[in-house]
């Protein structure tokens, strides 16, 4: 009899590729994937830990968890991903639950430690090297998990940057990318695969190369991936301001599948605070950065996150930001408050701040974003926009007395689980991937409303 694997995935797009590569190995072996932990016997949790809040979702998963050994058929549990790199010494002593703990550089490896526990071991651990390049062959194997049409590309592993606050470096190591040549053909498995709309991830997507071929290749990338015939959409999340070059910028104005939408993370605005994170930017550089992007594509949606409560950041410094944002009004913002982590060297900083003053400043940056996303959403209105269905939502009655399901899509403005929503009624079942023109009649704080206006296909 096969074994049975329950998989848990947390944490960002980048740890769901590796979730996505491990569960292609798994199946491999002729494990069975199922989705009910009590019937598994094994207990696979792929963790984050790039923030203590993050850690403390993995911690409690594996509390969760820990009940199917004793009212279920689980033999062991293992914890893969940043959580067990990062607590790699500790993680035994402190949860006696877990079985085995798998390294960011080691995850590959994941079907010999599920041998090893099925063997009758415990407190296996496997942390070798964080450097440790992905094989592509493994690569390809990845068993897809996302629906509607659309899947991840991780074209780089680990960063360079060491800004103060952040632990990737030394959860992920340096900056790797991957070849030009295994990227198409990962990409093109994924498009045989059902994937329509592929999204670029890295800790830096935009200095994508410059270790591989001496020169950022994040154009060159877009071009090649465009030449694939069934890849519909390219979207580009997480482009420091610093590093958009202008080839760049030209590729995603004239390339017709590259999404005029850029996830581009500034984290503040203050020259004072982005110089404490080690940022390499200032306001001027994002200022000059997010002109020449609107120079080139007028409709561009661009979407940032930001960090509220790092250590100093004055009351002054605030409200400068948030007269910053008024100015540039952006289109869409994440908003953080800072998290001092172990080891980092913000955690040492002087003059740390509440976190009631975080929580304040955040909610009153959110606060302003909201007037600015409805203020935009309303240009919309009228408008006819490409959406790519994700599902039906419900059902209502119409004013005939007619059902009438609703369903939901994501403009190029909207990405996945962080954007808005493009909702639309339709008389006929939609399938989703595919792709409709909407046009917009109504438009909220966040999401737009409208109803079919041709196919798109």
């Amino acid at each position: 009899m096969s074994l049975k694997i329950n998989f848990v995935s947390l944490g960002c797009d980048k740890n769901l590729v590796d979730s996505e590569i491990m569960l292609g190995l798994i199946d491999e072996k002729g494990y069975i994937i199922t989705d009910d932990p009590y019937e598994s016997d094994i207990i696979i949790i792929n963790s984050c830990g790039f923030i203590m809040s993050a850690s403390q979702e993995g911690i409690d998963k594996i509390l969760e968890v820990a009940d199917c050994k004793t009212n279920g058929s689980c033999r062991g549990i293992i914890v893969t991903g940043c959580m067990a790199q990062r607590y790699k010494e500790e993680i035994f002593d402190s949860l006696p639950e877990v079985d085995a703990v798998v390294g960011t550089g080691d995850f590959e490896n994941i079907g010999s430690v599920i041998d090893s526990i099925v063997e009758g071991q415990h407190s296996v651990k496997l942390v070798t090297d964080i450097n440790n390049n992905i094989q592509e062959t493994n690569s390809y194997k990845r068993m897809l998990t996302t629906v509607g049409g659309f899947g991840y590309i991780k074209i780089a592993e680990g960063c360079d940057m060491h800004c103060t606050y952040c632990t990737i470096p030394s959860l992920r190591g340096k900056y790797r990318s991957r070849t030009l040549e295994s990227l198409v053909k990962e990409a093109k498995i994924l498009a045989e695969k059902g994937v329509r709309e592929l999204i670029l991830v890295a800790q830096d997507t935009s200095v994508y190369g410059k270790d591989l071929y001496g020169e950022n290749k994040l154009h060159t990338l877009l071009h090649v991936l465009s030449l694939i015939e069934d890849i519909k959409w390219l979207r580009i999340m997480y482009c420091y301001p610093e590093n958009i070059y202008d080839e760049l910028i030209n590729e995603m104005a004239t390339n017709k599948k590259v999404l005029h939408y850029l996830d581009m993370p500034i984290q503040h605005t203050g020259d004072r605070i982005l110089k404490l994170m080690g940022r390499r930017s200032n306001g001027e550089t994002i200022r000059k950065t997010v002109e020449k992007l609107r120079t080139a594509m007028p409709d561009i949606c661009i979407r940032t996150t930001l960090i509220t409560g790092f250590p100093t950041e004055t009351e002054e410094e605030f409200d400068e930001e948030v007269a910053f944002l008024k100015e540039l009004k952006l289109d869409r913002i994440g908003v953080f408050t800072y998290s001092p982590e172990d080891g980092t060297p913000a955690a040492a900083m002087e003059g740390q701040i509440e976190e009631d003053i975080k929580e304040e400043r955040k909610e009153s940056l959110m606060r302003e974003q909201m007037l600015i996303s409805a203020e935009i959403g309303q240009r919309f209105v009228g408008e006819v926009l490409e959406v790519i269905v994700e599902g039906k939502i419900d059902t209502v009655l119409d004013e005939d007395k007619e059902d009438r399901d609703i369903y939901c899509g994501r403009s190029y403005r909207d990405c996945y689980e962080i954007d808005g929503y493009v909702f639309f009624p339709s008389e006929e079942e939609l399938i989703a991937g595919d792709f409709y023109n909407i046009k917009i009649n109504t438009a909220t704080d966040y999401d737009l409303i409208g109803e079919i206006y041709e196919s798109a296909e």
